[in-house]
């Protein structure tokens, strides 16, 4: 009698657990293609000046975010023109994001 309970309560938390995951991947967000920023260069790269530029045909102002390799945001900062300071961060690999049709790039500081 107590093995079919505990036969019936397995059962049932694994039907639980199985509708669980169906449902969390049913609802996962659909990733959408990004359209690559026209022109978009950055230089130097791998950068040692403290310095980095980024152009793109776009002249607007960019919105600029640099991450380390773990996903940590390290700056974040609106420019008007090509020049980001980037003199505060040590030597490493980061990737850098640029404007609302996101592009990535990765970015070596000496």
């Amino acid at each position: 009698m107590i093995m079919k309970k505990i036969y019936l309560f397995l059962v049932v938390l694994t039907t639980l657990f199985s509708a669980q995951i169906v449902i969390a991947q049913e609802n996962k967000p659909t990733i959408q293609k990004q359209e690559p920023i026209e022109g978009l260069t950055i230089y130097p790269n791998p950068v040692s000046s403290g310095k980095i530029y980024i152009a793109s045909k776009n002249s607007l102002a960019k919105d600029i975010e640099i991450f380390d390799v773990l996903g940590k945001r390290i700056l974040q900062q609106t420019v008007s023109t090509k020049e980001v300071n980037i003199s505060n961060l040590t030597p490493g690999v980061y990737i850098i994001k640029e404007g609302e049709a996101t592009a990535t790039r990765k970015l070596i500081v000496k």
